[in-house]
């Protein structure tokens, strides 16, 4: 009877050495492989995944907080990822659109502009015409319509215009 115990212990202890050699040399997802599923992923095709020993790292821009949270539960949805260390930045949002200024209102700025060295000469825009009040002599005339033209207005009238 000890013998056929010997001879049952030594098939056990064969077995359990049989199986634990067949689990620890299955090999596991290579890092290659993990790699390849992410790129393939079309909803990761923004980020930018590094990976060593099954640790993915998750570099680049995402558009939000929601996308970077989406982009590392992709991540950690693929097979044999072990940890996913998430370096992912949230872009700025995009600027505010410019305001538009309405034709008279950029108008009477370039006009401020124009005459700033005239202060005995004043214009304002509407509907795209400047009227130009006050006086000044003829040189300065000149350098004021000058000014004044190169805005672009439909039309200059200084019909209210005193010229020495």
């Amino acid at each position: 009877m000890q013998k056929t115990f010997s001879r049952s212990l030594y098939f056990l202890a064969i077995a359990a050495f049989v199986s634990l050699s067949l689990f620890s040399c299955k090999s596991g997802v290579k890092d290659a492989d993990i790699e390849a599923k992410i790129q393939a992923n079309a909803a990761l095709s923004h980020v930018a995944a590094t990976v060593k020993d099954g640790v993915v790292t998750l570099s680049g821009e995402a558009k939000d907080e929601a996308d970077k949270a989406n982009a590392e539960a992709a991540v950690t949805a693929i097979e044999g990822v072990k940890q996913v260390v998430n370096n992912l930045t949230i872009a700025p949002p995009p600027p505010p659109p410019p305001v538009i200024i309405s034709g008279d209102d950029q108008l009477n700025k370039g006009i401020a502009d124009a005459l700033k060295d005239f202060p005995t000469v004043q214009a304002t825009a509407k509907d795209s015409i400047i009227t130009v009040t006050g006086e000044t002599t003829a040189a300065n005339w000149k350098k004021i319509k000058i000014a004044l033209d190169g805005l672009r207005p439909k039309k200059v009238d200084p019909k209210g215009l005193k010229i020495k």
